[in-house]
């Protein structure tokens, strides 16, 4: 259902041509909002999500390929992006992974690691931050994992940046609290802290397991989260979203830096 909560809002959505960040975008575009879409990915894959969130907004879409890896292809992302309109709403969804011990992991691949899930927020961040504090509403939305707020093994670079995340936020909460108003929206910084969420990076994995339960998927499932999420159930990229418009709502002036997990239980134990 097409509302009207963001008419007038444009938003950048980074890794946003599958998986969660297009399910955010598609949920910005249906609540009015001009979207940006973002990702590293072929021609077709750019142009399918340009569809799907189009046919939600019911307008063009437009999509990036900047490399976040690159800080200057950041702020190119940024320069263009700005130059199409004032951005009232940043969501730094792209990330990228890669697991092995701490002593075996490549150091261009911490290097990497870093640059994408935390150094390219740090830059998006302070490019779109001074134009949200003059309009007196912004919106900044970190998707910084349950990884931000708990450690696993071999996840040494992925762990430490999405903890740096959640820090970076907190200082743009409190750097960007008096920006605005109640009526205004103000501007607010906070993370979304998913647990497992049905992906097509974790399908495989899903797969396999239901492979051990004559192909039964939701044992699959729950035997994959028993150790950490204890719900069982997995998210979908569409609760995600869904997450994300309420912290978008003018009336969420008051939530900033905040750490919001979607976890199933994860980090309550």
């Amino acid at each position: 259902m097409t509302t009207t909560l963001l008419s007038g809002r444009r938003a950048l959505v980074t890794g946003s041509v599958q998986g969660i960040g297009l399910a955010m975008a598609v949920a910005l575009a249906r609540a009015g909002g001009q979207v940006v879409l973002h990702g590293l990915a072929d021609a077709t894959t750019h142009a399918a999500a340009r569809q799907a969130v189009a046919e939600a907004g019911g307008r063009p879409v437009q999509s990036m390929g900047h490399d976040l890896a690159d800080a200057a292809q950041v702020e190119l992302l940024m320069h263009e992006v700005l130059a199409g309109g004032a951005l009232d709403i940043l969501v730094n969804n792209a990330g990228i992974q890669h697991t092995a011990p701490l002593a075996d992991m490549p150091r261009a691949t911490w290097d990497t690691i870093l640059a994408v899930n935390l150094s390219a927020a740090f830059h998006t961040m302070r490019l779109a931050l001074p134009g949200m504090v003059a309009r007196g509403y912004g919106r900044i939305v970190n998707v910084a994992s349950v990884h931000g707020l708990v450690a696993s093994a071999n996840k040494a670079p992925y762990v430490a940046a999405k903890f740096g995340l959640v820090g970076l936020t907190r200082v743009a909460a409190l750097e960007a609290a008096q920006a605005g108003s109640r009526a205004s929206g103000g501007v607010t910084a906070n993370c979304i802290c998913p647990g497992w969420t049905e992906t097509a990076i974790i399908e495989p994995q899903i797969v396999a397991r239901a492979a051990q339960f004559g192909g039964e998927r939701d044992a699959g499932i729950r035997d994959l989260l028993r150790e950490k999420q204890p719900t069982g159930r997995t998210s979908t990229p569409d609760e995600i979203a869904r997450t994300l418009l309420w912290l978008c709502d003018p009336a969420a002036h008051n939530l900033t830096g905040a750490a919001i997990p979607v976890d199933g239980g994860w980090t309550a134990q």
